[in-house]
């Protein structure tokens, strides 16, 4: 595999794993922030949403990396 190809897929798996922590950092803060996680009701729907999105951005970093290593 040509070093380009390595350094492109490693720049968009700390990207794609960037992104996931930032989604669901943000969602956690802003959860907290409106009482919305930790109050009386149930979390809104659209809460487990973004951390399911940021989930699958992990682990979709995750799958990249892997397949980046088994190419080598």
């Amino acid at each position: 595999m040509p070093q380009i190809f390595k350094a492109l897929a490693s720049i968009l798996v700390w990207t794609m794993w960037i992104v996931a922590w930032v989604i669901g950092l943000s969602t956690l803060i802003m959860g907290i922030v409106r009482g919305d996680l930790f109050g009386p009701q149930p979390p809104v729907m659209s809460y487990w949403a973004r951390f399911a999105v940021s989930l699958a951005w992990g682990v979709s970093a995750v799958v990249v990396m892997k397949i980046r290593k088994d190419l080598e």
